[in-house]
């Protein structure tokens, strides 16, 4: 199957913020009298806001608004955010795909303000055609309209696309849309159904450079068009067709 984009997911697939994530749950909620500390770190790996309100809601006042708590959770992690470093190699790896003339896009089941929070902490914002939030799309991970909307936006078929992803939750999301998924653990532990596992983003890039040589890959320069002053050759992209730029709601990167 012809490969000619990379979708990746964010949280620990790009950024090791799944800490901070469950630092500001915790913090967040304090605000409203409630102890969640006693939750795993892990226990909302992969979950979308929505969902994790739905589970924790009983432990709330009755009368706690649901926009309220997630503001508050949101605000202390915009606030935190210098504390995130990137996933090793992943940067590296962003700007090797770059360098092959993929598209890369990030679908993220996070909200808008985290996502380009964390964009703007790796530093990549120049090399993504485009970033998906929660707030652009019906549903979340694990159903798979996240990664059909940029298949549809990116003008492919999903066949076309390699998803990378951290967790259950995502690698479903991805299976169900019909893209090639690529498991990150850094231990290369196979935790769903993946068609490959990698421990570093080095292994990704290179199963992504053996797909290219076995389809006699052409860079898909006729898909892009690259934006005055970027250094990349595919940096800060328009898509010449297919994708009709971000809903009108997205804040987009930048």
């Amino acid at each position: 199957m012809t490969i000619k984009a990379v979708a990746w997911d964010i949280d620990g697939t790009l950024i090791d913020s799944e800490p901070l994530h469950h630092r500001a749950l915790v913090v967040g909620t304090l605000e409203f009298g409630v102890d969640l500390s006693d939750l795993p770190e892990s226990a909302f790996r992969g979950v979308h806001m929505l969902d994790v309100w739905a589970a924790v809601r009983p432990r709330l006042p009755a009368d706690t608004n649901e926009r309220q708590w997630l503001d508050a959770i949101h605000t202390h992690y915009a606030a935190a955010t210098r504390t995130l470093a990137p996933i090793a190699g992943a940067v590296q790896a962003t700007a090797e795909i770059a360098s092959l003339g993929l598209i890369q896009v990030c679908v993220s089941n996070s909200d808008r303000l985290i996502v380009d929070a964390n964009v703007a902490a790796l530093g990549i914002a120049d090399r993504l055609a485009f970033t998906l939030a929660l707030n652009d799309v019906g549903h979340g991970k694990p159903d798979p309209e996240p990664y059909l909307t940029a298949a549809a936006k990116l003008g492919l078929v999903s066949h076309e696309v390699i998803a990378v992803e951290d967790s259950i939750t995502g690698a479903q999301a991805a299976r169900a849309a019909g893209m090639t998924v690529v498991g990150y653990h850094s231990e290369r532990v196979p935790f769903a159904d993946l068609d490959h596992v990698v421990a570093d983003h080095s292994e990704l890039v290179a199963i992504i450079k053996q797909r290219l040589r076995t389809q006699g890959h052409q860079p898909l320069r006729h898909y892009l068009e690259p934006q005055a002053g970027s250094r990349l050759p595919f940096g800060k992209a328009r898509l010449r067709k297919g994708y009709t730029g971000p809903d009108s709601s997205s804040k987009e990167m930048t």
